[in-house]
C-alpha cells in the first residue's frame, strides 16, 4: 500500500514539474501579455500608441498585440512594476535600455509595413512578449 502511494505521489510530482518546466520555457500561455497570441487592438488612424510595460501582473505589455498605420510612433512606458524590463525587437531593428524606473518612455516610428515582434530579454520565457502590425 505505501509503495502504491509512493508511484502516485511521483507520478504526480513528474507531471507537475513537466507542467511548471513548459510555463517556463514559455510552451504554456504563460503569465506575461500574450504578444502574437492576442487579439490585435485597432489603433489606426492614431499618430501616436502607448504600450505599458510591466502590465497587468508585471510580466506584461498592454496591449501586447496592436495594429498601427504606417508612420505611428509607439511609445512604451514602463509601469515600475515586475522588475527590470526592455524592449528589444527580435530582429535588432530597436532595442531600450534596461530599467525598472516608473514612467520611464522608449518610442519607435514604424514606417513599413509588416508585423514587428519584441519581448522583454529578463522575461521572454515568462511571455513577455508584443507584437505591433504595420498594416496598410
Amino acid at each position: 500500500m505505501v509503495e502504491r502511494s509512493r508511484r502516485a505521489l511521483v507520478g504526480s510530482c513528474s507531471a507537475a514539474s513537466i507542467a511548471l518546466l513548459a510555463g517556463c520555457a514559455g510552451l504554456t500561455g504563460g503569465s506575461g501579455g500574450g504578444g502574437s497570441d492576442a487579439e490585435p487592438v485597432d489603433r489606426t488612424g492614431q499618430g501616436t500608441v502607448e504600450v505599458a510595460v510591466g502590465a497587468g501582473n508585471g510580466l506584461s505589455f498592454d496591449p501586447s498585440n496592436v495594429r498601427i498605420d504606417p508612420g505611428t510612433t509607439v511609445v512604451w512606458e514602463w509601469t515600475g512594476e515586475g522588475g527590470g524590463h526592455n524592449v528589444v525587437h527580435v530582429d535588432g531593428v530597436f532595442e531600450s535600455e534596461l530599467t525598472n524606473e516608473a514612467g520611464h518612455t522608449f518610442e519607435h516610428t514604424f514606417e513599413e509595413p509588416g508585423i514587428h515582434e519584441y519581448v522583454c530579454t529578463p522575461h521572454q520565457t515568462q511571455g513577455m512578449r508584443g507584437v505591433v502590425r504595420v498594416v496598410e
